[in-house]
Order: structure tokens, then sequence, then C-alpha cells
């Protein structure tokens, strides 16, 4: 995608819809709520205000990296000392965003050192975004920061473009150099999503 100025504006919107989702979830998340009423709140909150989602809101808890979604008669129940991985996006005409926050429910923040790592890389890779830069360095950033403060980077899931009405469009911007082509360009629309174990 090379969004108009239009477009451009447009996903603004959706950006400021789903983060708005994904704050609420963050701050309204605790141990004992149903994952599945988190997900269909966070869906209400970007349909109330003008979008769609273009795919489920997730929650997924532990050891469980990414892309869990309830059925609809999950009872599953956050608990105590649990990490969650918040994933949401919005879309208005196919323009989509996707964003995301891990979220820490113990009392004793056990995982604020992981949470802070994936954040930290995500911060440094988004200082290398430029026309041109090849996607694995990009990874290899990522890998470094989160190796850097004692984890791992998770090898199997990454970020990946944003096209019109195409959730995962090329490129595909890894948490590690994995062997992946592919540049960033000018105008693109894409999310970075480290993952640190």
């Amino acid at each position: 995608v090379n969004p108009t100025p239009t477009e451009l504006e447009t996903l603004r919107e959706c950006g400021r819809i789903a983060s708005k989702a994904r704050n609420w979830a963050g701050k309204e998340i605790k141990p004992g709520y149903l994952l599945r009423e988190l997900q269909e709140s966070m869906e209400t909150i970007i349909r109330e205000s003008g979008a769609l989602p273009p795919f489920p809101a997730q929650t997924s808890r532990n050891s469980i990296g990414a892309h869990y979604c309830s059925s609809p008669s999950d009872n599953t129940r956050f608990e105590e000392n649990d990490l969650v991985k918040i994933d949401v996006g919005a879309h208005i005409n196919g323009l989509i965003v996707d964003t995301g926050v891990s979220v820490d429910l113990s009392n004793d923040q056990r995982w604020s050192t992981v949470i802070a790592a994936a954040s930290d890389a995500l911060d440094a890779a988004i200082d290398m975004c430029a026309p041109n830069v090849d996607v694995e360095d990009i990874g290899e950033r990522v890998q470094q920061v989160i190796t850097g403060a004692g984890f791992n980077p998770i090898f199997n899931l990454t970020g990946h473009g944003l096209g019109k009405w195409t959730l995962h469009d090329s490129p595909q911007i890894p948490n590690a150099r994995i062997g992946l082509k592919g540049s960033l360009k000018a105008g693109s629309i894409f999310a970075i999503e480290p993952f640190a174990t």
C-alpha cells in the first residue's frame, strides 16, 4: 500500500481506534476476567468507534506466543501471574492497522524484564525504519536487543506488511536473521512485532 493523503489519515484514525481498544484492555484486564469477554469488549470498542476488526481480538497467555482466540463457549479466565499478549487491530474500508501490548498479571512484576526487552527491541527496530532497509537487518537488531537483555527472540513469529484488505502482506519482518528476503519501501505500511521468551 502506498497510501494517498486521505488514506493515510484513515490509517491514523484506525491507529487511534485500535490503540484505544488495546489501552482499555491493558488497564481492564485482571485475574478472573474471561478471555472471551475481554476479546469481545475490544471488538465492541472498535465498532463503536467507527471501524471494524480486521481479525478477531486475541489474548494469548504464558507459553502461547500469539493468535489465541476464544470460541463462543470458552470459559478460560486470566489467572494471577499470567503473562498476557493482547493483539488487536482496526480497519476502515480495508485500510488495516495491527497493534499489541503485553501485560504482567503478577503482583511481583516477574514479567517486567521480558516485556521491557520486547518493547526496547520495538523501539530499536522503529529507529531503523527507512526506505530500502533490509528486513534481515531489522531482525538482527531486534535479536541483539532481546538477547542483550537475557532473553531469546521467537523465530517463527514475524512482523508483516499491511496491505489494503490484506492483513499479512509483504514484507515479513523477522525477529532475528532467518533468511527472509525483502526491504522496506517508501510509503509502505507494516507492523513490527518483536516477541521475546
